[in-house]
């Protein structure tokens, strides 16, 4: 697939995904996990979303829930910047969602727009019309730009005068927010105690991947309403159907990329049903940030402090397990403040904004 952009010197390829990094075939997929460590590092001034090429490699392998396709980008040999776009497979699936990032030395040379005739290629192709991507937009002195949900802004920066200029517009903003591991946990104690007594007909149960049999289920339920009961604004996400076997391969490619998963769930004590889950990503190496992903309390059972409850109880376990992790990283919807209120009480404060854009193809 090749652009119709013609820039001197640019090249932008597929390339192979190795079954190993030991490979010789390697090559290319370490470069590129090389380059996207030094955009994330531009972007953010800090190594808190760095990976290895060993712990990346598993989220690229193909399964049966979505097409992906990767592309290296090049100037003069020398590769400058990485894009992919992913097509979910479910039935009647309309979306495509997509990622294009640079190296900051070659911004403003027409490589985006570039990369980007491939992304609308592969989208249209394969009949999708909803194309949503996700960036970072650090803070800046540009005019703010307002998504409809009212909630958060980002700047009218480099990144989303590209987006408009293709014509995407900014549907939802995600607040990205830090908390110290290493301050005083006092108040996540404290909370944690208010959270148990305001949830008394609820346990926390907590494990580390693979997720223990008498959990599957109640796993599997909650991860679909992740797509359903988290705020999304005007994106759009295909229901998903989850059972133990996909979420075995979701704990593999954590566990393959030599990470772990420490899954804290409120379970209600009358009918055993997991209502409500966080999990925290560890690094093998536990000196390193702290990933918080999938945080959900199902709807049925909101206005009990659940979203408190597994979000404190999973902290004070993650100081127990990496008591020299320095931070834990986060992503929240700007207009969920229910999960953004507790994250503050607890201490955690904003790091950058993402943006969120979509363009719907005639």
């Amino acid at each position: 697939m090749n652009s119709t952009t013609e820039i001197a010197g640019l090249t932008i390829r597929s390339y192979v995904i190795p079954t190993s990094i030991d490979n010789d075939d390697a090559a290319d997929f370490i470069a590129m996990v090389d380059v996207r460590n030094r955009i994330y590092r531009e972007i953010s001034g800090s190594d808190d979303e760095a990976m290895t090429a060993a712990e990346l490699l598993p989220n690229f392998w193909a399964d049966e829930y979505t097409t992906r396709h990767f592309f290296v980008i090049e100037m003069d040999g020398v590769m400058v910047g990485r894009m992919g776009v992913d097509l979910p497979l479910e039935d009647d699936s309309r979306v495509a969602f997509w990622i294009i990032e640079l190296i900051e030395d070659v911004w403003g040379l027409g490589i985006g727009s570039a990369a980007y005739e491939i992304v609308e290629q592969i989208a249209r192709e394969a009949g999708r019309t909803s194309l949503q991507s996700w960036a970072e937009h650090p803070a800046s002195d540009d005019a703010r730009l307002e998504p409809p949900t009212g909630f958060g802004y980002v700047p009218k920066d480099h990144i989303a005068r590209f987006y408009l200029r293709h014509g995407y517009s900014l549907e939802q903003v995600e607040r990205k927010s830090l908390f110290d591991l290493q301050g005083d946990l006092g108040a996540v104690e404290r909370i944690h105690g208010e959270a148990a007594a305001a949830a008394a007909d609820y346990e926390v149960v907590q494990w580390m991947l693979p997720t223990p049999e008498e959990f599957v289920s109640g796993y599997c339920v909650m991860k679909e309403r992740m797509v359903t009961d988290a705020p999304s604004a005007d994106m759009e996400f295909d229901e998903e159907v989850w059972d133990e076997a996909r979420l075995r391969k979701m704990e593999a490619r954590v566990l393959d990329g030599n990470r772990t998963q420490l899954v804290t769930a409120a379970r209600h004590r009358v009918s055993g049903e997991l209502c409500a889950f966080n999990e925290l990503d560890l690094p093998l190496d536990r000196t390193l940030t702290t990933s918080q992903h999938d945080t959900l309390v199902l709807s049925d059972h909101r206005g009990h402090r659940l979203g408190a409850l597994v979000k404190t109880a999973g902290i004070l376990r993650l100081r127990e397990l990496a008591p020299d992790s320095p931070r834990i990283i986060t992503w929240n919807a700007e207009e969920n403040r229910p999960m953004l209120s507790i994250n503050e009480e607890l201490g955690f404060y904003p790091a950058a904004h993402i943006g969120a854009w979509k363009k719907v193809l005639s």
